[in-house]
Parts: C-alpha cells; sequence; structure tokens
C-alpha cells in the first residue's frame, strides 16, 4: 500500500525534529549526565586567571569595559577585554576573549555584528594560518571593517581541545567541545602603512596563544582538571 503524501509529511517532519533534538543534546551533553554548567564554569575561570597580562613584547595596558549586551548575545560565560602595547614597537591593539558553549561561541561573528553597527566590510573575511611561538600553528579568520574613515581589522579563532581552529560551520565543527574560548583582536589600521596591522596582530597572537595554551597544559599536568 502507498503511503499518502500526509503521512510522508509527518515522517520526514518527525526526522527533521529527531535528528535536530539529537544535535542539541549533542551540543548541550543532555546524553552524557555530565555537569555542564560546572565544567563551563571552571573554563571561564581559568581563562580569566590565565590569560597573559604580559608575555613577550607585549602588556596589557588597560582593561576595557565590556557591553552587557554583546556578552549577553556572546553567551559568555568568562571573558577578558584589554589593550595591550608592544614595549618596543608601541604598536597597540585589544584583544576581547570570551568563554562559551559551542553553541554560542559559534554565532555572533565579527561579519554579523560590524555592519549591524554601522561598519561595511571593506576586506571580505578569509583565513590565515599564523606561527606559534612553541612551533605550532593556528587558524584563524581575518577582515576588515571601514565606518566613517576609520578601518579596523579583525581576527578571530576559536580555542578548543588545545588548538585553535577557523571552522567553516563552527556550530557543528566545535559541537563536541566542552566549552569554546573565541577570540577577537582588533587594531584600527587607520594610520599604518598596508600589511602592518597584519603583522602586529599575528606577533602578539603568536606569543599569546602559545603561553595561554601552556598554561592550561600545566594545570592539567598538575590535576587540576582540563578544558
Amino acid at each position: 500500500m502507498r503511503a499518502s503524501s500526509g503521512m510522508v509529511t509527518a515522517i520526514a517532519a518527525a526526522a527533521v525534529v529527531i535528528g535536530a533534538t539529537y544535535l542539541q543534546g549533542r551540543m548541550t551533553d543532555r546524553w552524557t549526565g555530565r555537569n555542564v554548567a560546572a565544567e563551563l564554569q571552571q573554563s571561564a575561570e581559568r581563562l580569566e586567571k590565565l590569560f597573559p597580562k604580559k608575555v613577550g613584547d607585549w602588556e596589557a595596558v588597560e582593561e576595557l569595559e565590556s557591553n552587557p549586551e554583546e556578552l549577553e548575545r556572546a553567551g559568555a560565560v568568562g571573558h577578558i577585554s584589554r589593550a595591550y602595547s608592544n614595549a618596543k614597537s608601541k604598536a597597540r591593539l585589544s584583544a576581547f576573549v570570551v568563554c562559551a558553549t559551542p553553541h554560542d561561541a559559534s554565532g555572533h561573528t565579527p561579519d554579523r555584528c560590524y555592519p549591524g553597527a554601522g561598519f561595511e566590510i571593506a576586506e571580505t573575511e578569509h583565513r590565515m594560518t599564523v606561527p606559534l611561538a612553541d612551533e605550532r600553528t593556528a587558524e584563524v579568520f581575518t577582515g576588515t571593517f571601514r565606518k566613517s574613515g576609520q578601518t579596523l581589522r579583525v581576527f578571530w579563532t576559536y580555542g578548543v581541545d588545545g588548538r585553535w581552529i577557523a571552522p567553516q560551520i563552527a556550530r557543528i565543527e566545535l559541537a563536541a567541545a566542552k566549552a569554546v574560548y573565541k577570540l577577537y583582536v582588533i587594531i584600527d589600521e587607520t594610520p599604518l602603512p598596508p600589511g602592518v596591522g597584519s603583522k602586529v596582530c599575528v606577533d602578539f597572537m603568536g606569543a599569546t596563544l602559545a603561553n595561554f595554551d601552556a598554561a592550561l597544559r600545566e594545570q592539567t599536568q598538575t590535576g587540576q582538571g582540563t578544558l
């Protein structure tokens, strides 16, 4: 007997609901019985404690105020927002890092939020590989955004399981993680010669991410848990 079109539609709808429920369960660890909230809070505390204020020639010079609405949209459980300066070159940039669930961390990307704040996309986002000081590499996205004659270059990347990645479909590729660190590095390129802004940010990320990852590994080795 052939199924009616209504039955086919109902079966298809049920399959979509089941699939979405399973994916959401994976994202929230509904099926594992783990205390996800406690694990997320632990990772957030590590971020606020261990993300370096001074590394190499870079030093934090100001704690920046964060917009509560932006933090809420980002699902931030923990965060840092700082201005850094390089002692030798005098270059200055800002770094913003949040700790969030994979679901929350995968949304609210610069290509969405900057245009929403009145910026136009000047350079479309693209991937780069950044060499780290410990001889590893990090995958990052970068692009530029322009408004009222000002051009900002933004880098962003996701930290998970000791790696920094730039996934094409973040919500899917990050779904199995316990918690995710999401880093933004921002520099005003307006007064800089072409290419200098990128070099400055790459230098900062190379030193800072290697330092942060080493601190996280040290906590793991001393029995204080993992990310």
